[in-house]
């Protein structure tokens, strides 16, 4: 007991002191970017800070891609709103559907994404809100803004690196290899059950792919990390696909291990090859996990592909777009002063509500963000400051709130990331500190009620168009499933591609995981699904296998039992080759042994081939 009390970490306040460093380093860095914003006397300070509270990580690596992504984005971002409004400032409606594409647009591209680079395809859209849409009534200040915009990114990027640097926050990769070292004993678990002759459970397989696959956007952020971070990267990406690897070897050998034909001579050599596959995919776990602690280059890297579903992307860049067009006609009918400033923050919550698997969610939490936003930014403005003009007051009124929304950041649950981001971003937004601070009340009214009528119309056009349910995307990702299960298609990707093109479809299960829920059986369709589709593979890859002194009859077989998808004739030509080889052939076995166990995986798989979404 006193051994596992020491191993806890140190806490204050219910909260560990890494979170308290984490919040004081954000605090640091918008104080240090508010001090370099003001001394340039840029006319927009308020950008600095915004960019730090996007870019608050726990994880220098996090905060390093993100800010690299965040750069890029505003780059094209500034373009598009130079261009955009240069060409149609004068065409009204012609602008309002321009702009509605732009957002369809990026929100096309952030649904095939992950990770902070779905955020740079969201950021698009913020940043032709903020400078092309919010001034649409002074366009001529467009190439001023984006200026302004550009100088306040750069400042919060660079005043987040350098209080990284200076208060040593740490590096995020020893995380990562935790978590993968972690995942290793759940697959290795599984596997020594496996040759045991123990049977996987598919809840146990389709939670462990679902972990395993959660890691990938997460890693992406190692190659920004350090200068050895592209190393550290490759070999996170190689182990997570090895893990994928090794769990489907061990269910397969599972699987093999009590059928009734277990005994013949062509299963007996396809679950020697399988143990030996599976031995050799756990040690090939092991290999890529000591290389990421490393930091050297993993010796077979994998590129740990991404699933993704054009027709989900598409169904969600449509409903962005609609939803902008029926909320400018909303404000217009409405007939307010500076309704542009209203419709900016449409598009924003917009691209925000996109990055989220689920829309109506993250529009509920801009129900609760954005009143609390508000009021702590009226309590910082009227109350904390109340009209003080001290950099070093303002710096002292910052701090409570920071670094609050920061320990609810670092609080491990994706709920509370996202509303501590939020709360941060929505109470410098609406306090947007400047200098002097203009102390307006009915500035900051408007703000409030700009801010909140956006969240209001944002949630009243999901009811007229909701989003794509999980049962749409269920639908969707099953039948692409189902269409991807064909031997044509599957057997491109050789022996090479194999692992990878079993990791992307593992992606897939994970989002048909998701949007599924508690519904074992298409749960267990989806499975069937990827269990076909790595036999398939398996089998292509053995054909590449195979010698080429071979009988052409017997190759020509093997290829046509391999393009059905027909595990009892593939069994046949395997036990055929097996039959017609010599002494001196054994150089097949491989091969053989690879096409049988393939064989006896689509035997095994057949009679639910009838299943359809």
């Amino acid at each position: 007991m006193t051994a596992a009390a020491n191993r806890l970490p140190i806490a204050f306040a219910g909260f560990p002191l890494a979170a308290w460093a984490f919040a004081i380093r954000t605090w640091a860095s918008m104080v240090l970017a508010l001090y370099v914003a003001f001394w340039l006397q840029l006319e927009s300070p308020s950008t600095a800070a915004l960019t730090v509270a996007v870019l608050a990580f726990p994880w220098r690596g996090q905060g390093l891609e993100k800010a690299a992504y965040r750069v890029l984005a505003t780059i094209v971002g500034l373009i598009a709103s130079i261009v955009i409004v240069g060409l149609f400032a004068q065409t009204g409606w012609l602008l309002i559907a321009v702009l509605a594409a732009w957002i369809g647009i990026c929100v096309y591209a952030s649904s095939l994404l992950d990770g902070f680079r779905s955020y740079a395809a969201v950021l698009g859209i913020i940043t032709v809100c903020l400078v092309a849409i919010e001034p649409l009534d002074t366009p001529q200040t467009v190439f001023d803004l984006a200026h302004e915009r550009g100088a306040g990114i750069l400042i919060g990027i660079l005043s987040v690196m350098f209080v990284n640097d200076i208060l040593f926050a740490p590096d995020y990769f020893p995380e990562i290899a935790a978590r993968l070292q972690a995942l290793q004993a759940k697959v290795a678990a599984l596997a020594g059950s496996a040759l045991r002759g123990v049977s996987i459970s598919p809840e146990a397989a389709v939670a462990l792919l679902r972990d395993i696959t959660a890691l990938r956007p997460e890693i992406s952020s190692l190659s920004t990390e350090t200068s050895i971070g592209p190393a550290r990267g490759a070999a996170a990406r190689t182990a997570m696909v090895d893990l994928v690897a090794e769990l489907q070897a061990s269910r397969s050998l599972a699987a093999l291990t009590g059928s009734p034909n277990s005994a013949s001579r062509v299963s007996s050599l396809a679950l020697d090859w399988l143990s030996s596959e599976l031995r050799q995919s756990g040690r090939d776990v092991e290999a890529s996990i000591e290389a990421l602690r490393d930091g050297t280059a993993p010796r077979d890297p994998h590129r740990a592909p991404l699933y993704r579903s054009r027709r989900i992307a598409l169904a969600n860049a449509v409903r962005a777009s609609v939803y902008f067009v029926l909320g400018a006609v909303a404000l217009a009918i409405l007939g307010w002063p500076s309704t542009s400033v209203a419709l900016a923050f449409v598009g924003i919550l917009i691209g925000l509500s996109a990055m989220s698997p689920n829309q109506n969610a993250a529009t509920v939490l801009a129900f609760v963000a954005v009143p609390v936003g508000c009021l702590f930014a009226g309590i910082l403005e009227f109350v904390v400051l109340d009209g003080v003009t001290d950099f070093p007051l303002l710096a002292i009124g910052l701090l409570p709130f920071t670094v609050l929304c920061a320990l609810i950041m670092s609080i491990p649950n994706p709920a509370s990331v996202s509303l501590g981001r939020a709360l941060l971003v929505f109470t410098i937004a609406v306090f947007s500190p400047s200098n002097p601070q203009a102390y307006n009340p009915q500035s900051f009214l408007f703000a409030c009620v700009f801010l909140g009528t956006a969240a209001v119309l944002l949630f009243i056009c999901q009811l007229f168009l909701p989003p794509l349910s999980d049962e749409q995307k269920l639908k969707i990702l099953l039948t692409e499933a189902r269409q991807d299960a064909v031997p044509a298609v599957l057997a491109k990707h050789g022996q090479h591609g194999r692992h990878d093109a079993m990791f992307r479809e593992a992606v897939r299960m994970s989002q048909i995981v998701a949007a599924a829920g508690e519904e074992a059986p298409l749960i267990k369709k989806a499975l069937g699904y990827f269990d076909g589709a790595a036999a398939l593979r398996l089998a292509a890859a053995a054909l590449e296998m195979l010698p080429e002194d071979l009988s052409g009859d017997l190759r020509e077989r093997a290829a046509f039992a391999v393009a059905e998808g027909d595990g009892q004739a593939i069994l046949a030509v395997s036990d055929a080759i097996i039959s017609s080889a010599t002494d001196n052939s054994r150089s097949i076995d491989d091969a053989v042994a690879a096409l049988a166990a393939a064989g006896e995986l689509l035997a095994l798989a057949a009679p639910k081939k009838e299943d359809a979404p």
